[in-house]
């Protein structure tokens, strides 16, 4: 048993010295301090231990209050201050949606490196302007929080879906009514940046829409992508206490099933023989493989639902660029969004057309 107890002790050493020589020394900015920010982005960024200079908010009672709040970070209601800082490097910007686009284009113009939530604008025309923003004035790293691109359950979904053709999906994300904003924009943008990160550019094949006189709106779609097809229903016509969110993805090699980012399941394709199925001739139990699931037992920060949804990693990922600790590869840029910005334009035509129709 000494000897077990030996190599245990060594393994956790070099575990702890390999965290505590992870130290981060860029200084950065937040923009913003809603519910959002309170819940999911500053306790990574106090977890990292990221030097956090400014938290700039429109009240001034509550910039009054933060420092009091977050020992040794300022805070301010002028994005201004945190422009003219050259000692801060990354902005983190996650304010109201209506604000990015003009705050992002301050924050390019500055030379930072940008952490913008989604949405970053408001259309394809304000994206363009982002986009020519950049090559005019160059950028250093600039990363869209579209946090399911980071989950850990994407990372595997990835890289099996290499191995096998996909033939087509369906997407489920409903959720309770939304009247303090824009359904599409800031709701459905996910499932739909989803799918277009996983099988890459597509059209609208098919849309319906339906709305109720108590203001829910659901969207029925068929995308066509280059490889594959799939359909999607999202709605704000659900439950928020029971919000749903599943992908099934049918590919040669068998099933894949991503319950909430929480769960990632896989089920074989069963054999068959000139068309017959073989599971109908021979009574074998099904197999489900299970490739990812949260454990809820173990109280670790790999089993925290913030990281299972995908806000750690794309933090992470972020302040890593600014440090130069990892190569950016413009994945998670402005211009990664082009395609779902494209979508959404031709879903709003499509639901003109409708409400055209029906006056």
């Amino acid at each position: 048993m000494g000897y077990i107890d030996e190599i245990i002790g060594r393994y956790k050493s070099v575990r702890s010295i390999r965290k505590l020589n992870h130290i981060y020394t860029q200084r950065y900015a937040l923009v913003g301090l809603g519910n959002h920010c309170v819940s999911n982005l500053l306790p990574v960024i106090q977890y990292l231990q990221l030097p956090l200079k400014y938290i700039c908010c429109t009240s001034e009672k509550k910039a009054g209050l933060i420092s009091q709040k977050y020992k040794g970070v300022k805070g301010t209601t002028s994005l201004q201050d945190i422009l003219n800082d050259d000692t801060v490097s990354g902005v983190f910007v996650a304010a109201n949606p209506h604000s990015h686009f003009h705050i992002a284009n301050e924050v390019i113009k500055a030379g930072k490196s940008l952490f913008i939530e989604k949405p970053p604008c408001e259309n394809e025309r304000e994206l363009k302007s982002l986009t020519d923003t950049v090559k005019l004035y160059g950028s250093k790293h600039i990363v869209v929080g579209l946090q399911r691109r980071f989950a850990p359950a994407t990372q595997i979904l990835q890289k099996r879906l290499r191995i096998g053709r996909g033939r087509h999906y369906h997407y489920r994300y409903l959720t309770g009514l939304y009247p303090e904003g824009d359904a599409l924009l800031d709701l459905f943008i996910h499932p739909l940046d989803y799918v277009t990160f996983l099988f890459g550019k597509a059209r609208v094949k098919a849309a319906e829409e339906m709305r109720s006189k108590d203001g829910t709106l659901t969207l029925f779609l068929m995308l066509e992508h280059q490889s594959i097809t799939g359909m999607l229903e999202l709605s704000t016509d659900y439950s928020w206490q029971d919000a749903q969110e599943q992908l099934s993805i049918s590919t040669d090699k068998g099933q894949y099933v991503l319950d909430r980012m929480e769960r990632l399941d896989f089920s074989p394709r069963h054999s068959a023989i000139w068309g017959i199925p073989l599971e109908k001739v021979f009574q074998n139990n099904a197999t489900v493989v299970s490739l990812y699931g949260r454990n809820g037992f173990v109280p670790t920060v790999g089993n925290n639902q913030i990281v299972s949804q995908g806000f750690f990693s794309e933090i992470q990922a972020f302040a890593d660029m600014v440090e130069n600790r990892c190569e950016d590869n413009h994945a998670f840029c402005l211009e990664s969004v082009k395609h779902v910005y494209s979508i959404m334009a031709e879903i709003k035509k499509y639901m003109n057309i409708i409400d055209d129709h029906i006056l």
